[in-house]
């Protein structure tokens, strides 16, 4: 069983228009998904309302992209992950993605 502490810890996120991101993300964890080339943070939340913890602790909960050569086991075995503005549409994508 993998411990919370072992989990890849989200060090940046500049996606402004998420509900969970102000000054960095601060949901408890997230979830990266996505199809093709496009990994994204299934988490976000395009709200005007601010939520999440008091202070900045994210991991990645859970990774649906066993194509990505962080995925063990549909973890994320990547120290560290960094979101970012999705090249394709407003939403926010997993910018440490590497296909297998």
């Amino acid at each position: 069983m993998t411990l919370n502490h072992d989990l890849a810890h989200v060090t940046e996120c500049n996606v402004t228009g998420c509900g969970y991101n102000h000054d960095g993300c601060h949901a408890s964890a997230i979830t990266i998904g996505g199809v093709g080339d496009q990994a994204s943070c299934a988490t976000f939340i395009p709200l005007n309302a601010k939520g999440g913890l008091d202070r900045v602790v994210t991991t990645v909960g859970a990774c649906q992209r066993g194509d990505c050569v962080h995925n063990e086991s549909l973890e994320c075995a990547a120290d560290s992950i960094r979101v970012g503005a999705a090249a394709a549409s407003a939403t926010a994508g997993c910018l440490t993605f590497e296909h297998r």
